[in-house]
């Protein structure tokens, strides 16, 4: 229990919290409210018009596919960040010699500037980029690369097949004859180019537009498109690091004793992964995937800096939607910006609690 005078200590210390929660969140969220139903639009008195600013802005075209582009965008993003925050996480949990500077180096992305990467990764997919030219260089020295493989494999079956006909339990993957197979591999493919057999293909170079109207279709429908993918793949690279620390924060809460009893068990990695790992993290799961949601529904500063790189309508989110609506030159319709602020909310809304009731009530 408090004792007198702590109550009004303890209001002290909350007072610039809560001033700043009032004036920036819950002000701003009235007035967004209100503006959404009126007809405001920067330069005249706000007049109540009812709920036409939603109409009028569930009716637009661009912000039916500003929609699309989110859901899908949140989706996949956070699927693949999630897992490879995960997968991550554990690799990184094991005690092998450099692991503070391997731990160091990969959260790295999560402290750089996303306008910067964002500006890195427009030059590596620009039409004479780096993306392009390693494509080039593939189908260059394909045949290098397939008699890499293909003796690879042909080598490893053979080892394998020879080490169970002596009678010994040699796995097709095993490492210590993928060692070998490797290094037969590499002197067959030096001796081939160095004997002529093998040689560098005249190609052309690979030319293909990444900032274009491109879209991946199912069924006759633009799902998803290649200016978006190209930002997925930026927004997972840069936010697996910071998701990785929450997992690996609640794997040193895992108890040892588990593992050993699924070692006795003679469970495999993944099993014990599956398993043991999952299952005792989802209340951390839980809480990434929520971040992860409100995060990138809310993605605006990679859509932004490239700007008119790209088609609006391959790139468009309900955040840059608010946001062209709330700046654009003339009368800026305040109102449908206002009014989009607000179908975004209450999707961030939605979804959190739908995950929370149907995912994860029972472990949070």
């Amino acid at each position: 229990m408090l004792k007198k005078g702590q109550t009004s200590a303890a209001y002290l210390f909350l007072a610039p919290f809560l001033i700043t929660i009032g004036i920036f969140f819950f002000y701003a969220f009235a007035r967004a409210i209100y503006y959404s139903l009126t007809d405001f639009n920067l330069f005249n008195t706000p007049k109540l018009i009812g709920i036409k600013p939603y109409t009028d802005v569930l009716a637009d075209p661009l912000f039916q596919r500003a929609l699309a582009n989110s859901l899908v965008f949140a989706v996949i993003t956070t699927t693949l960040q999630t897992v490879g925050a995960l997968l991550m996480a554990v690799a990184l949990n094991n005690k092998i010699r450099g692991m503070a500077f391997f731990r160091s180096a990969w959260y790295m992305p999560s402290i750089t500037s996303s306008v910067v990467i964002t500006l890195i990764f427009l030059w590596l997919f620009q039409r004479r980029g780096v993306a392009n030219y390693a494509i080039t260089q593939w189908q260059a020295f394909l045949p290098y690369t397939l008699t890499l493989i293909g003796v690879l494999i042909a080598a490893q079956v053979v080892q394998v097949l020879w080490e169970r006909s002596r009678g010994l339990p040699a796995g097709w993957f095993d490492p210590a004859l993928a060692v070998i197979s490797l290094l037969i591999a590499v002197a067959v493919t030096a001796i081939l180019s160095w004997t002529g057999v093998l040689s560098v293909r005249d190609v052309a170079p690979y030319d293909f537009q990444y900032f274009s109207d491109r879209w991946i279709s199912l069924g006759g429908v633009q799902i998803l498109s290649i200016p978006m993918l190209v930002i997925i793949i930026q927004n997972t690279f840069t936010t697996i690091p910071t998701l990785m620390l929450f997992f690996l924060a609640g794997l040193q809460n895992i108890p040892g004793t588990l593992y050993e009893a699924a070692d006795i068990d003679g469970a495999t990695p993944a099993q014990k992964l599956l398993n043991v790992t999952v299952p005792m993290l989802r209340p951390v799961t839980f809480y990434v995937i929520t971040v992860g949601l409100i995060g990138t529904m809310k993605m605006f500063d990679q859509v932004a800096v490239i700007g008119s790189a790209a088609p609006q309508s391959t790139l468009i989110t309900l955040a840059y939607y608010v946001y062209t609506n709330t700046f654009k030159a003339g009368a800026a319709p305040v109102n449908m910006a206002a009014a989009a602020a607000i179908v975004l909310a209450a999707i961030i809304l939605v979804m959190v609690f739908l995950q929370r009731r149907f995912i994860s009530s029972d472990a949070v």
